[in-house]
């Protein structure tokens, strides 16, 4: 064999291991890569499993900076059901007043595409949230999931409406348009004003209000009546300050919008609030 034909030779040893070993290398990213795929398909429940809990076992972890320390509040609606800026504003402000996030409290707002299948039931609610929330609690970061529907609640009967609904430990809804049809019916009603009630109201059952996990120090001021509500009338947590008849009573006089009583905020306190 000459020179020229053993060089030539060589480079073509050399140049099959190159490729054997680039495919050999392809091939173990693919695999590795489809590994990852697989594992997160199966590990996607348990990526959302701390959204995904009952109503009030995340008051702590909301309230304290113990383990989370900021927060991020998705807020989602279709374009004709987008909530005012200011209730945003006034429920920005009530978070601010409430929580300890010393990495801060985020909004991120998202317009979907209207739902279909109005009024909306309990599981109707739940399977909208599965298909368009994407933000959910992450390292020290924990996530509020908010929907703004189109249309009312399938537990809305002639003498009473639901205004919202916290329904897992960081998942409310609020149904703006029944927000929207209340404000239209009277001119003292704001709309704004409406939904600041109605936002800042089911949070607090997101916070525990009242007694939702029975661990509150001050539950007797839980209105045995009206479960999970206080029993004192002027309070945000009053069984009818998110309802028709409360909101017209409360429209009717100086007090648009229900605070918390001081027992309430006591309890927040207990729970690592401000």
């Amino acid at each position: 064999m000459d020179i020229l034909t053993l060089c030539l030779h060589s480079k073509f040893i050399i140049m099959k291991r190159t490729r054997t070993k680039i495919i050999y290398i392809l091939l173990s990213i693919f695999m590795v890569y489809g590994c990852k795929n697989d594992d997160n398909s199966e590990n996607l429940d348990d990526f959302k499993a701390e959204n995904r809990k009952t109503l009030g076992v995340s008051a702590e972890d909301l309230l304290s900076d113990d383990i989370y320390k900021s927060l991020t509040v998705e807020l989602l609606f279709s374009e004709s059901y987008r909530p005012t800026e200011t209730a945003i504003l006034n429920f920005k402000n009530f978070l601010n007043d409430r929580l300890n996030k010393p990495g801060g409290i985020n909004f991120l707002e998202r317009v979907i595409p209207e739902e279909a299948g109005a009024p909306f039931d309990n599981t109707e609610i739940r399977e909208i949230e599965d298909k368009n929330r994407e933000v959910y609690t992450v390292g020290d970061e924990i996530s509020v999931y908010v929907y703004f529907a189109n249309g009312k609640s399938a537990n809305d009967t002639a003498n009473s409406v639901t205004l919202g609904t916290a329904y897992m430990n960081t998942s409310i809804v609020i149904y703006e348009k029944t927000l929207m049809d209340i404000a239209s019916s009277s001119p003292l009603i704001n709309l704004a004003d409406l939904e600041t009630t109605a936002l800042n109201h089911e949070f607090g059952h997101i916070l525990g209000l009242v007694n939702i996990q029975e661990d509150d120090i001050h539950n007797l001021h839980e209105d045995t009546a009206h479960n999970k509500h206080c029993v004192i009338e002027n309070c945000l947590m009053y069984f009818e300050s998110n309802s028709l008849r409360g909101i017209r009573a409360r429209f009717s006089g100086t007090e648009r919008v229900a605070e918390l009583d001081p027992l309430c905020i006591a309890d927040l306190r207990a729970k690592g609030g401000k």
